[in-house]
């Protein structure tokens, strides 16, 4: 069955590449190597879980695959001990990574988005459009939250370059031409390439929803 080879391809794409981004994070907010593998973990995994509790599957199904955990752990350490040996050019650097860590947070985001909505329609939720679209963003946003929370930042995706609008728009693509339709490569290869240019343009051209500035002068 296709959905069980793009949710598959999708999950181990997310979780590397989400696990990648939360590791960069932790290693700038200076925590230790427990830390930095603990945020890791978390990004990578924390979308997915928080959607499984939301569908009523308990305990969430990261914990019976655990060699999806161990591929978010061994990716934390490996972040923490590339860097650690370059940690003289890290400073340096610095643009390089910001990129990198857009890239694959793009990936990462893109990758669960999709897995979120197609398990939201695996669990007999086809025809709730909104429940699946929900579902796929949280999946999506939702470790980038709870990463954020952990190192004291305000969630990333309430305040920068339309995190969530692009993960909205993936999810509804995917549902209405991915599922619906049945385009499921077409529609998965384009929310892939749609979130990444999108959230690549969107840090290098500063794009950002209106927001009110209490403090700036009329």
């Amino acid at each position: 069955m296709i959905s069980d080879i793009i949710i598959l391809i999708m999950e181990w794409i997310g979780t590397i590449s989400f696990a990648v981004s939360g590791s960069l994070v932790a290693i700038r907010c200076s925590l230790d190597l427990f830390g930095v593998a603990t945020v890791g973990c978390i990004t990578a995994v924390g979308g997915g879980v928080i959607r499984d509790v939301l569908l009523g599957n308990t305990p969430p199904k990261i914990f019976f695959n655990p060699l999806i955990f161990c591929v978010a752990v061994v990716t934390s350490v490996l972040v923490f001990i590339i860097t650690d040996i370059h940690r003289r050019n890290f400073k340096k650097l610095s643009e390089s990574i910001d990129v990198i860590n857009i890239f694959f947070d793009a990936l990462g985001l893109a990758a669960f988005s999709i897995t979120g909505v197609e398990i939201a329609c695996r669990s007999s939720y086809e025809n709730n459009a909104l429940l699946a679209i929900t579902l796929g963003v949280i999946t999506g946003v939702g470790g980038g939250i709870l990463r954020d929370v952990l190192v004291n930042e305000k969630p990333y995706v309430l305040t920068k370059h339309i995190y969530a609008v692009v993960s909205i728009v993936g999810c509804c693509f995917y549902y209405l031409v991915g599922f619906r339709a049945g385009l499921e490569v077409f529609a998965t290869f384009f929310v892939i390439i749609f979130t990444v240019l999108i959230r690549i343009l969107a840090a290098k051209l500063h794009w950002r929803l209106p927001k009110i500035d209490l403090n700036e002068e009329q």
